[in-house]
């Protein structure tokens, strides 16, 4: 068994979206304080690094993190390469198979330096939902901060997504995984009333 790590690392330089929230961690007790532990606390938005995104990121009657079921965030999953492309639709995915997955990552290598927000970055065409939908996905992944390109407000792929029930997992770092089919475990906090959840996002190698 191989487990292939496939999150971002949350310090200091990990990007925000523009304007968003960034990570910062400080020590509030020391162990010359209390004697025996060092205590810590971070700020970050939900939504920095790989995170998911709950339906009411998007949608304010939307499911919060706290009530989207566990099962939701653990199963067979596709890797798909789609480099190269500004936009995935539909015909892109023709040629793969979903019998054996409920889940899609998109390995799309367009955001090189993690380091900064990228200007521009592989999205997601309203098409893809309800194809992956017909074929039981139930949840996407990108290698993107966004399923939707940064500007938008209508947020099309968002909301599509939304329409047909698949959730949205986004941040991932697929640089170093071979396209194929292994296990997905990418569980957020148990957060009741969040618009979304930072997770440690995990493939299994089989």
């Amino acid at each position: 068994m191989k487990l292939i790590d496939i999150s971002m690392s949350l310090n200091a330089k990990t990007p925000p979206w523009p304007g968003d929230q960034s990570y910062s961690y400080k020590l509030t007790w020391g162990m010359e304080e209390t004697g025996s532990v060092n205590v810590g606390q971070f700020q970050s938005s939900n939504h920095l690094g790989t995170h998911v995104d709950a339906p009411f990121h998007y949608d304010n009657d939307g499911s919060t993190i706290g009530e989207l079921p566990i099962e939701r965030f653990i199963g067979e999953a596709l890797v798909v390469n789609m480099e190269g492309k500004s936009k995935i639709e539909a015909s892109d995915l023709e040629p793969f198979q979903f019998e054996a997955v409920d889940k899609v990552l998109f390995r799309t290598l367009s955001w090189e330096d993690r380091s900064e927000f990228p200007g521009e970055y592989t999205v997601i065409a309203e098409d893809v939902a309800p194809f992956l939908n017909e074929r039981g996905i139930n949840l996407i992944g990108v290698d993107t901060p966004s399923v939707d390109p940064e500007t938008s407000k209508e947020l099309p792929a968002h909301q599509s997504l939304n329409q047909e029930d698949i959730l949205i997992l986004e941040g991932l770092e697929l640089s170093h995984v071979a396209p194929g089919v292994y296990e997905l475990m990418a569980f957020p906090l148990k957060m009741d009333e969040a618009d979304g959840s930072p997770v440690r996002a995990v493939l299994r190698q089989k």
